[in-house]
């Protein structure tokens, strides 16, 4: 991930508050001495290395990866945040009849925010203003239909080159040719960076439509063939004003949640066991 990208998602992670509930699958019973050494001042939060450990197992088993720097520190926010609304919930007493389950109590809290929340009027300019700003969320992307001819044993240089020759001269890449095939389409560019990496992705869709071509990748060798390119279409205002609608008065209400929280963390004294290495406050 690179380090806008990294940013981005920090900054949507940290005002998304369905999120909050993230780390509860892992952390929801962990005993309090963990997740609070300070137990004689409950105004006192300590975010150690039990929440980090807890964290860094819910992203690997939703991502299937270590969360970088930047993720991880997301992660310790959304934990935070969690940790604060908990407390409240316990001040104001949410946890009479409630067998003190922390999920219920976090969804008191999280609920009594929300009763508080009002959307705030908006008009059209401010709205295509909005809209503008974030218009590569709407406008459809440019996609590509291609092949790949899988090559059988060798995939070094000089075989896939020759193997895309005999392709180009036309051969079908079937059980004759001991090679199998595969078919993609519709895929946009930024799926092929994941797939392929950003400078495979970028020699893939500059090919000449329906030729095949040797490509190198890491430490081998693709034979890939671009079938077809779809151009990007610019999204509509008045098309998807409703659509438009809806999400910004989602950010707006999320911003206000983020708000209501962190005004309530002004109660407590933050306490950062050590902070994650290189991650961007």
């Amino acid at each position: 991930m690179n380090p806008e990208t990294a940013r981005r998602d920090v900054g949507s992670w940290l005002k998304e508050p369905l999120l909050h509930f993230l780390l509860l699958g892992v952390l929801l019973f962990a005993a309090d001495h963990l997740l609070n050494p300070a137990e004689d001042d409950p105004r006192v939060i300590v975010v150690d290395q039990a929440v980090d450990q807890g964290a860094r197992q819910v992203f690997e088993k939703a991502r299937g990866r270590e969360p970088n720097e930047d993720e991880l520190y997301a992660l310790r926010r959304v934990w935070l945040d969690n940790e604060v609304m908990y407390r409240e919930g316990i001040a104001l007493g949410m946890d009479k009849g409630d067998d003190a389950i922390r999920d219920r109590v976090i969804f008191k809290s999280l609920s009594m925010i929300n009763a508080g929340l009002k959307r705030p009027p908006v008009d059209d300019a401010t709205l295509r203003a909005w809209f503008e700003q974030r218009r590569a969320k709407y406008d459809e992307p440019a996609r590509y239909d291609f092949l790949e001819a899988v090559l059988a044993g060798d995939a070094g240089r000089e075989a896939a080159e020759a193997f895309a020759a005999t392709l180009a001269a036309g051969a079908e890449p079937d059980a004759q040719t001991q090679a199998g095939l595969r078919v993609f389409q519709g895929r946009p560019h930024d799926n092929l960076v994941q797939s392929y990496g950003a400078d495979f992705a970028q020699t893939l869709t500059g090919l000449p439509v329906g030729r095949w071509r040797a490509l190198p990748l890491g430490d081998g060798w693709r034979v890939m063939r671009l079938d077809a390119v779809l151009p990007a279409k610019p999204a509509d205002f008045e098309a998807m004003r409703g659509v438009v609608l809806q999400d910004w008065t989602d950010e707006v209400m999320a911003e206000q949640r983020a708000a209501a929280v962190k005004a309530m963390a002004q109660n407590y004294t933050i306490v950062v066991a050590e902070p994650p290495k290189g991650a961007t406050p």
